[in-house]
Order: C-alpha cells, then structure tokens, then sequence
C-alpha cells in the first residue's frame, strides 16, 4: 500500500513537471508599446521577466509609459520599504527597526478592506541600481497571492523626439482553487495596472515640480 502511494506521488510529480513551461512574454507586445520599441526591449524581457510556468499557474506581463526621467521613476520604485507610494491598495508597510534595504529584507503590508487580502509579507528578491531592477515574493500573510513573484525594471525610450520612461512589471502566481487561470490573470492586471498608472501620476508631479523649480530660479 505504501508502495502504491509512493508511486502515486511520483506520478503526480512527474505529471507536474510534464506540464512545466517558459513563459513567453518576449513573442507578444504589451499594451501601450510599439513593436520598434518592443524589439528594443526584447533581449530584457527574455533575461527579467522569464519565468519556468508550471501547472496551476499563471504569468503576466504590463508596460507603462511614463513622461519623466528614468532617475526619478526609479527612485521611487525602489523603496521596497515604501510601497505605498505609488500602490493603490496598500494601508501601510512597516518594516524591522534595523531595516537594511538589501536583498533578503522584508516587508509587513495591511491591505485596504474590500479585496480578498488582509495582510502579505515580502521579501526582496533583487535590487540592482546599476541595471534599474528590482523584485518581490510574497512569502507569507493572508491573502490568496501564493507564490506570488514580481520582477519590475524601468528604461529609458525615446518617443516623438522626447525621452519617455518605460515601465515593465511581470508576475507568476499560483492559480487559487475554485478559480480558472483568466480569472486570476485579470484580477493581477488589474491590481498591477492600477499601481503602474498611480507611479505615473506620482513621478510625473515630481517631474514637474523639479521643471518648476528650475523655471522660478533662471534669471529674467
């Protein structure tokens, strides 16, 4: 009996890795960028934002134009101890007393009431200031994001003889049960999108502040 449990096991195993996948974010053009601006980002999205997709799971991946420096964009996206500045659905983030923002650190966030999450800690999994990557798993608290990986890297585009600022933010989640895979899908686009828009208006007003600043102490 114990033999044919053990053998049932492997079967599941080996079931699971037949059905394992890369995900290919690096064939389909996402919303808001041109294919020309797309092939400039392939060779990125191939080494960022590939994942191995297993089955129950499910991967995206989001872009966002943004008209303001690279520089500032990042220094927001950045501060993995200060996510509510740019996302929507976060009440508040604390962070251990002797908080070093290094990889391995994490985070304590309090979701807003009416989503299915109350509380979700995360750990740091990459931040490269020199390349302007960063990334998150989500390793614990109440919600129904398991193993829940995000990867975000920003470049700069030059676009209608101006420099743009391109956002590209992936995920892979577990698909919860009761759920199908679009249902899930959408729902993490649509978190991710509302975040990426609010980053927008957030960093586009520090943008404009800095030109205004500049404007008022040129001299007459």
């Amino acid at each position: 009996m114990e033999k044919g449990e053990e053998s049932e096991i492997d079967h599941q195993h080996d079931a699971a890795a037949a059905q394992s996948s890369t995900t290919a974010h690096h064939l389909a053009v996402p919303a808001g960028l041109s294919q020309h601006e797309f092939e400039e980002l392939k060779h990125l999205i191939l080494e960022f934002h590939t994942y191995e997709l297993r089955g129950g799971q499910c991967s995206s991946l989001l872009s966002q134009l943004i008209r303001a420096p690279r520089d500032v964009v990042w220094s927001v996206i950045r501060r993995f101890d200060k996510p509510q500045t740019y996302k929507h659905f976060i009440k508040s983030c604390a962070v251990a007393e002797d908080f070093t923002m290094a990889v391995g650190c994490t985070r304590d966030v309090n979701v807003i009431s009416g989503l299915p999450a109350a509380t979700s800690t995360e750990r740091l999994d990459i931040l490269d200031d020199d390349r302007y990557v960063t990334g998150f798993t989500i390793t614990g608290g109440e919600h129904r994001l398991s193993n829940y990986r995000s990867v975000t890297t920003v470049h700069e585009m030059e676009r209608d003889d101006q420099i743009w600022t391109v956002v590209l933010e992936s995920y892979i989640v577990d698909v919860p049960e009761g759920n199908t895979e679009e249902d899930t899908r959408l729902f993490a686009d649509t978190v991710v999108k509302l975040n990426l828009q609010k980053l927008t208006s957030v960093t586009e007003g520090m943008a404009r502040a800095v030109d205004d600043a500049g404007t008022s102490k040129s001299p007459h």
